[in-house]
């Protein structure tokens, strides 16, 4: 029997938690935010209060990745409805945390070349699917996730951000050694 790591791609090693704390793209408020991801084509959101901010303004991603919560409690009955009505594809994933998962993985390479909108519900956490949404994106496309306590990041994703990001995650295949 198989278990949940075993499913696992990348997994967050201690030593690069406080790396990734830092900002990949722009750090945004909420008014900025609005202004900039209405100026973009493709657009993806990478947590729940980011895309319940995203589209209470109007503004739909093409993929939301979200878990039904803000950390690491319940979110809200107003936002689940909100969050609830987006996406014309929904595809549900398991996600540890601090981890990317195959099955997620999957999902976001999936949802890039949908014709539909795509929320993928994730049974777990998606503190990570940013990395994966960014190393996954087009050239070209917008990657917005939220920081904790910083605000909200938005990744105009450029060849500089995908190499950046696959660092990182060749980094994150060795678990908990140093690098």
């Amino acid at each position: 029997m198989r278990s949940k790591l075993d499913k696992v791609k990348y997994k967050l090693p201690n030593y690069l938690r406080e790396e990734l704390r830092k900002p990949i793209g722009m750090l945004l408020d909420e008014n900025e935010l609005v202004l900039k991801a209405k100026e973009r084509k493709l657009l993806v959101s990478v947590g729940d209060v980011v895309t319940y901010t995203l589209l209470s303004r109007g503004i739909k991603p093409k993929i939301a990745v979200i878990d039904y919560k803000f950390r690491r409690k319940e979110c809200s009955e107003e936002m689940k409805k909100v969050l609830r009505g987006f996406g014309e594809k929904k595809v549900n994933v398991v996600n540890p945390p601090s981890t990317i998962s195959q099955e997620l993985w999957n999902a976001l390479e999936k949802a890039y070349s949908d014709e539909k909108t795509v929320c993928i519900v994730v049974d777990g956490e998606e503190d990570m699917a940013s990395l994966a949404a960014i190393a996954l994106a087009p050239i070209g496309g917008t990657v917005i996730y939220g920081l904790p306590d910083k605000g909200i990041i938005l990744v105009d994703v450029s060849p500089h951000e995908k190499d950046k990001v696959k660092k990182v995650l060749e980094r994150c295949r060795y678990g908990d050694r140093s690098p």
